[in-house]
């Protein structure tokens, strides 16, 4: 049950989330509501080609459309050292192609005009001639000697990027070599997309008269954003204000600085009129930030009883055209070393080999630490075919190999110190919702009729935080976040962070914990974040580093206040600040109970009637540096059955148990999970960016790449855990990346499960069901 936002004591309570009215009512602030005077129009020109060289570009027919004002150019922007920009992971992105485009759809030109229509046909009738070139799609390709070099700009001449690697490698080939059993498993997790519901999209404001930049940004990072802006314009950073207005989710995909931004602020400086440019649907789809293509395979020794002995990862990671990291072991290679889950290997070692192909570029993320979903899905996997060969139930297997709960803080063997966790009563918890010995019973008298049920384990454990700054920067910035919090003569609270949601509901979470902190209601406190000329510098919202950083950041700035103000309650009981006490909701004197103070009473006195020398307000400001990244976990339960006629497959039950430490907000953790679990459907069983040979986007709307619906998405049960992270200010680990991290591995070893009795170890997702009828074909078990 929901309760009111005025609820005392909010921390762990399901408040109705405050920002829930504004949206309902259709009042929300996105950027296409956005409309300023004198405001022009952009569109990009775009390659047809995934890989060509430019010959010409010709923009004069552009001009004849009736309202176009100026087509840039790369060669334009190379005229103003702006031809090429730095991108968050390291390497370097043509804003417009010069020389020759590298992937479908790569921004060529841009278009401005008084409207879009007229924006769109002017990109209509710019020229560019081109000559086609091979085209490099497959990743192994790209590493021969036959492969065309993508990136010459590179003074190295190979497709190659990096070569990353952690753990003992001679350690672990030589446990491998003496383990009584072997398994071995090729996995792929094919290229997807975040396909947030709103697009990419900026509007660019330059006011010559002030030499000020307002820019408005669908930024899950203002103020990163800013920075990328200030080295790439030239322009003074203080004199760009980044907003970014309400968000129509994120989930990875608007962490990026895109070409289209760059050029909407060229346009503006160079016409001193605003400029708006809004993605298409096959824009975002095809251009913009991906996720996964990662081709992996995992070894894993293990005795004859099933206790694991070691554990070795070989992974090739297409990265498309550009966006790969110069530094892979930070970002955003790094967190792939999770690999080794939830499970105590003695030894293990893993490597990653990035390379350039014409795709789109990108790789980060989609709802997840970079690159842990890919590692969570291979070890999931792997250790149920390992199961199978040892004749186990998966359940067992993975018990007589957690990582036990007196362990933590626990060393895995690549490196990371898990901070806590429990993983045997998470699994438990799942287990007794399901039933599942019972359900093994019916498994079995099911299949004794001829039906296809499967049952899928995934206990995984996830690392969420984007920092600390000793792990992560971004070029070259910590990964901290902050908050500032000032409370007014009257007890209310302003809170700024540098944080900026999408939908995660912070503006109640973080006011929730506020108020904990400083006695007040969630109602008493305004949070905003999303505008860099008022909050602090902050690295932003995805990794799910929101409660794990800004969070912390809240607390301790909260607490911050908090003790100036048993000063000011200590002038005002007239007693010493030792004798001052803190019950959560007042301060008291000592023994005297009936002697307090409220917040209140002390936010107006720190205004009004102060201890002598004492500064007057009541506010702080805290940048958190979190010591550790937080690791969260959890168990997932799913029940499948299979249509032999179809080949579909249709989720009976799904039961996710989450272990996210301290837990804010109970019913937004659940909606989180409810959002995470449903795009990890989609990516087990609907979603894949493919490319044909000529490297032709085969997925560049949503008739071709599909989200679930609420006609597919199964029921969800859900169910929690909590073991609070030791050195997180509150306990709290995050939860909104974790069930896309944990649910795809789930599904599929349901569908595995009930194919396993005819011998199928291994699909590789998405399980369309033609994939999956071709399998019961190919084993007799179709039927009309």
């Amino acid at each position: 049950m929901s309760m009111d936002v005025t609820e005392t004591q909010p921390l762990g309570k399901a408040i109705k989330r405050k920002e829930d009215p504004r949206f309902i009512r259709g009042q929300g602030r996105y950027l296409d509501d956005i409309v300023l005077p004198h405001m022009l129009y952009m569109a990009l020109v775009r390659s047809p080609y995934a890989h060509a060289r430019i010959k010409s570009i010709r923009t004069e027919a552009a001009y004849t459309v009736k309202g176009v004002k100026a087509v840039l150019t790369g060669e334009d922007l190379a005229a103003m050292n702006l031809a090429w920009m730095p991108t968050l992971a390291g390497d370097q992105q043509m804003v417009l192609a010069t020389g020759k485009v590298l992937f479908q759809y790569q921004e060529v030109a841009a278009v401005v005009a008084e409207t879009r229509e007229a924006a769109e046909d002017g990109v209509s009738r710019v020229e560019v001639e081109y000559e086609p070139l091979t085209p490099v799609i497959d990743p192994y390709f790209a590493l021969t000697a036959e492969a065309p070099i993508l990136r010459e700009d590179r003074a190295q001449k190979s497709n190659h990027i990096f070569h990353w690697e952690v753990g003992d490698k001679e350690g672990t080939d030589a446990a491998l070599a003496a383990s009584p059993v072997v398994v071995k498993e090729q996995i792929r997790m094919p290229r997807v997309h975040p396909a947030p519901l709103e697009p990419c999209g900026c509007i660019a404001d330059y006011q010559k008269s002030t030499g000020k930049l307002t820019w408005y940004v669908t930024s899950q990072a203002p103020h990163a954003h800013r920075t990328v802006l200030a080295m790439v314009s030239g322009l003074p950073e203080h004199m760009i204000h980044v907003v970014s207005p309400d968000i129509g989710g994120g989930f990875g995909n608007k962490v990026p600085v895109y070409p289209g931004y760059v050029c909407a602020v060229v346009m503006s400086i160079k016409l001193g009129q605003p400029i708006k440019w809004i993605e298409t649907r096959t824009e975002n789809l095809a251009t913009t930030n991906f996720a996964r293509d990662y081709h992996m395979t995992a070894e894993i020794g293990a005795t004859e009883d099933g206790h694991v002995t070691a554990l070795k990862v070989t992974t090739l990671a297409d990265h498309g055209a550009f966006d790969a990291a110069a530094d892979p072991s930070k970002f955003p290679a790094g967190l792939f070393s999770i690999v080794t889950g939830s499970y105590r290997f003695p030894v293990a070692f893993a490597e990653v080999d990035g390379v350039y192909t014409n795709k789109a570029p990108g790789g980060v993320a989609y709802r997840c630490s970079f690159r842990v979903t890919e590692a969570s899905f291979l070890i999931e996997r792997v250790m149920n075919t390992l199961a199978y060969r040892l004749n186990l139930d998966p359940v067992e297997l993975r018990r007589r190999n957690f990582i036990a709960s007196e362990e933590f803080p626990y060393q895995s063997p690549l490196g990371w110190t898990y901070d806590s966790g429990n993983y045997a009563k998470t699994l438990d918890t799942a287990l007794a919702m399901v039933d599942y010995p019972k359900l093994r019973r019916e498994q079995q008298k099911r299949r004794e009729k001829g039906e296809l049920v499967g049952i899928g384990i995934s206990t995984f454990t996830e690392i969420v935080g984007a920092g600390p700054s000793h792990t992560f920067d971004i070029l070259g910035i910590k990964m901290f976040d902050s908050c500032e919090i000032r409370i007014h003569p009257t007890g209310k609270v302003i809170a700024r962070l540098g944080a900026r949601h999408q939908g995660q509901g912070h503006e109640t979470t973080f006011a929730q914990l506020i108020a904990q902190e400083l006695g007040l209601s969630a109602a008493d406190v305004l949070i905003e974040e999303g505008d860099t000329d008022t909050a602090p510098y902050g690295l932003g919202t995805y990794a799910s580093r929101s409660t794990p950083t800004a969070g912390g950041a809240a607390a301790l700035a909260a607490r911050r206040v908090r003790k100036k103000a048993q000063q000011i309650a200590a002038h005002l009981l007239e007693v010493s600040q030792e004798d001052v006490q803190w019950d959560g909701t007042r301060f008291f004197a000592k023994g005297l109970s009936s002697r307090s103070v409220t917040m209140a009473d002390v936010a107006l006195a720190a205004y009004t009637n102060l201890p002598e020398g004492m500064e007057p307000g009541l506010e702080a400001t805290y940048y958190y540096d979190p010591p550790n990244l937080t690791f969260p976990n959890g168990a997932y339960i799913a029940v499948v059955s299979i249509d032999r006629g179809t080949g579909q497959v249709h989720v009976e039950r799904f039961v996710a148990v989450d272990d996210c430490g301290t837990v804010i907000n109970p019913m937004v953790v659940e909606g989180q999970i409810h959002g995470g679990l449903t795009e990890g459907f989609g990516i087990a069983f609907m979603q894949e960016i493919a490319f044909d040979s000529d490297g032709n986007n085969l997925a560049p709307n949503f008739m071709d790449y599909l989200v679930p619906t609420a006609v597919e998405t199964p029921h969800w049960e859900t169910g929690r855990t909590v073991t609070p992270s030791p050195h997180h200010p509150i306990g709290a680990k995050g939860v909104g990346e974790s069930p896309n991290v944990g649910s795809p591995a789930a599904f599929v070893n349901a569908v595995i499960d009930a194919l396993a009795p005819y011998g199928v170890t291994n699909l590789e997702i998405p399980l369309f069901p033609w994939k999956i009828w071709d399998v019961l074909k190919q084993h007799g078990l179709t039927r009309s």
